[in-house]
C-alpha cells in the first residue's frame, strides 16, 4: 500500500469512529431524556396508572385445598357482581337513533363510498333503485362500484326493522 492509501484509510477510519461515537452519544442522551419523561408522565397520571393496573391484573385466583378452609378464599371480591351484557350495547329504538349510533360512522363522512347523509345528488342513484333494494342491501350487505355496505352496517345485533327504519330516515333526509 502507498502512503496515500494508508493516510486515506486512517482518516476514513477516524471519521467513521467519530460518527459512531456521536450516534451512540445521541442515542444515550435520547434514552436518558425521553425515558425519564415517559416514566414521570405515567407515574404522575392516575388515569394511566389505573389503565396499566387493569391490563396487568391477574384474570383468576388459585385456591389450594388445605391452605384455607374458608369459602371466602375463592369467593369473588365484594362489588364484583356480574353486570348485564345488554347494558354495554343497548339497541337503538328508532330509525334516527339507529342512524346516529351506527350508520353515521360511514354515511356522516362518506366513508368507503357511502352516500353522505342529506346529499341529494349522492343518494339520487340509490333512491332510483327503489326502497326495497335499499332495504335489502342494508340488511344483507352490498358491494358496488363505489364501495361496499356491510350487512346491517356491521351491527348484526340490529333487527331488520331497525335497519329499514334507519334507511327510511336517511332517504327522507336526502330527497
Amino acid at each position: 500500500m502507498s502512503k496515500q492509501d494508508d493516510h486515506f484509510f486512517n482518516v476514513f477510519s477516524g471519521v467513521l469512529g467519530i460518527l459512531v461515537a456521536i450516534t451512540i452519544g445521541i442515542f444515550i442522551l435520547a434514552r436518558f431524556v425521553g425515558g425519564a419523561t415517559e416514566k414521570a408522565h405515567v407515574e404522575s397520571d392516575p388515569l394511566l396508572q389505573k389503565k396499566v393496573e387493569e391490563r396487568i391484573k391477574p384474570f383468576g385466583q388459585v385456591a389450594v385445598a388445605g391452605k384455607d378452609n374458608s369459602a371466602m378464599a375463592i369467593a369473588p371480591p365484594p362489588g364484583a357482581e356480574a353486570k348485564p351484557a345488554a347494558a354495554a350495547a343497548a339497541l337503538p329504538t328508532d330509525g334516527e337513533s339507529t342512524y346516529k349510533a351506527v350508520c353515521s360512522a360511514c354515511h356522516g363522512m362518506g366513508v368507503g363510498g357511502a352516500p353522505k347523509f342529506g346529499d341529494k345528488a349522492a343518494w339520487a342513484s340509490h333512491i332510483a333503485k327503489g326502497i326495497d333494494t335499499l332495504h335489502k342491501h342494508a340488511i344483507e350487505g352490498f358491494t358496488g362500484s363505489k364501495g361496499m355496505m356491510p350487512a346491517k352496517g356491521g351491527r348484526p345485533d340490529l333487527t331488520d326493522k331497525l335497519v329499514k327504519e334507519a334507511v327510511d330516515y336517511m332517504v327522507a333526509q336526502s330527497r
